[in-house]
């Protein structure tokens, strides 16, 4: 098959990789800012995504709901699969270094159909997480207003629906123009935002463990945390599906490949630095918020229903006192706002590698000619994050709780078939050597495995009406639909695709294939 033509630079980086150069030989170069990200400000933009604060305040009721005091060893377990999982991207990132990350490889390895289905659950997954991050900025902007004019009144109008829902439109039309203004001006916010957060969690962290001994509901540090034994297989996958959550985002610092120093290397470097930071800071936090709160469903306990879904928000007073309160409420809106801004990144560059190769419309592969943006697909990511957010907000009590679980099933599906996929993609040169066994076949098999177990489970347990926040539709889990329903609607869309505009789906655009077997030169 015949490459796409026409851009004088259509074949990105083909010349450095000369053994893959058949992987790379179909790229397109998109014209984004190259040479814009460097390593630490790929892992600043993957820290940023993932947005400890946030994640935390929004998944710790979930985890101890599910897991009580063994929510150390289920973040753990969250870590795992997920950090294999970044592996199969380095590796895959390295011959094919396109900003269609999962959606471009999968369609290398699987073919058009499989490789449609990843990137719209790609797309899925930041839409959805994109309107999440905006709820909870919503609720810790009008706690941190209504602490400052000491008015109750107002420091609850984030509970009144129609309020909630504009304020949320607003802040994402705020993020929306940030991320349409370029890479580098999100970087540097991304830079002042994450530190802020990070030392903030870390002051918190250490005013609990101070204060633990003075807490009625805390409790004394125990190895049992890390241990799996006593929890149901359902409570573990349920707590599993939240941790990997937790976790998501750190693929931003791939997304921008094509905009990074040494693109083959450099994104998947970054990558594996952010997850390793995430999870160092989810275990220290963690670990506080037991010792101090405990797990019990009354008082500041992490179980009580009243403070589950914003445990920051119950907590920083007791812990910090006043006015360091505020500076909680402040960091958790500030990664609510960094992370808001980072997500449009991954969603944006998978929309306009879809665009670029016809597997959507070509609208999508508009780049903005000062900017260097995918400026259609950027608005259009906002667009449709503030009408699901809408929509949920009106279908669900709980919104973000059931937001969450349906990402999860998101998640697991699109990292397990990118997982999946690296081990195909390299089949030929799996057992060439101990790293290509390891880094290309191992962990991205024992990732992918952990990942499509998780996805099952949550889909066989998600279909009962009470998973979650209880909210059904005729009488199936509303997480179910979410999830499921999503991508089955992302099936009928890729139908129609394949009506309209055939190229992509007949392998003109982007070429299934894989590369000849590399032998090692002589040394």
């Amino acid at each position: 098959m015949s490459a796409p033509t026409g851009d004088p630079h259509h074949s990105l980086h083909a010349e450095q990789h000369d053994p893959h150069h058949k992987a790379e030989q179909d790229l397109v170069d998109k014209g984004l800012s190259e040479g814009a990200v460097g390593l630490f400000g790929g892992t600043v933009l993957g820290i940023s995504s993932v947005a400890p604060a946030y994640a935390l305040t929004a998944t710790v009721g979930i985890l101890v709901a599910e897991a009580g005091a063994k929510m150390p060893v289920i973040i753990i377990a969250g870590f795992v699969p997920m950090f294999l999982a970044a592996y199969a991207y380095r590796e895959l990132n390295k011959v094919a270094p396109d900003c269609g990350t999962s959606f471009t490889w999968t369609t290398k390895a699987f073919g058009p159909y499989l490789g449609w289905l990843g990137g719209w659950a790609a797309i899925m997954a930041t839409v959805i997480v994109l309107s999440n991050l905006a709820g909870v900025a919503v609720q810790f902007f009008y706690q941190f207003l209504g602490d400052v004019l000491d008015n109750g009144t107002v420091s609850d109008l984030w509970e009144n629906r129609a309020v909630n829902v504009v304020t949320c439109l607003i802040f994402l039309a705020i993020a929306t123009w940030v991320a349409y203004r370029g890479i580098t001006t999100t970087e540097r916010v991304q830079i002042v935002l994450v530190l802020f957060q990070l030392a903030v969690l870390l002051v918190f962290a250490l005013a609990a463990f101070a204060k633990a001994g003075d807490s009625d509901t805390g409790l004394s540090f125990s190895m049992s945390w890390f241990s799996l034994e006593g929890l149901t297989l359902s409570a573990f996958i349920a707590g599993l599906s939240g941790s990997i959550f937790a976790f998501w985002g750190w693929d931003t610092a791939l997304t921008v490949n094509e905009e990074s120093v040494d693109a083959d290397k450099t994104p998947g470097r970054a990558a594996l630095l952010c997850v390793l930071s995430i999870l160092l800071t989810y275990l220290i936090v963690a670990i506080a918020l037991q010792m101090y709160a405990g797990v019990g469903d009354e008082g500041l306990g992490l179980a009580n229903e009243e403070i589950s879904e914003n445990v920051f928000g119950a907590l920083a007073r007791p812990v910090l006192g006043q006015p360091l309160d505020l500076v909680l409420f402040l960091a958790v809106l500030a990664s609510s706002a960094a992370s808001l801004i980072t997500t449009f990144l991954p969603t944006s560059r998978t929309m306009l590698a879809m665009g670029v190769y016809r597997a959507f419309p070509k609208s999508f592969a508009r780049i903005h000619a000062e900017y260097k943006t995918p400026s259609y697909a950027t608005i259009a990511a906002g667009v449709g994050a503030g009408v699901f957010y809408a929509v949920m907000t009106f279908l669900s009590e709980r919104v973000l709780t059931d937001t969450i679980y349906s990402l999860g099933i998101m998640i697991c599906f699109y990292y397990g078939l990118t997982a999946f996929a690296c081990i195909w993609y390299f089949r030929k040169e799996l057992l060439n050597d101990v790293s290509s066994f390891v880094f290309k076949l191992l962990f991205p098999l024992l990732g992918g495995l952990g990942l499509a177990w998780v996805f099952v489970v949550t889909l066989r347990d998600s279909a009962s009406p009470d998973y979650g926040s209880g909210a059904s539709i005729g009488g199936v889990g509303l997480v179910l639909i979410l999830g499921l329903g999503l991508i089955l609607v992302g099936v009928l869309f890729m139908l129609w695709r394949r009506a309209v505009d055939p190229a992509y789906f007949r392998g003109e655009t982007l070429v299934k294939d894989t590369p000849a077997l590399v032998v090692a030169e002589p040394k």
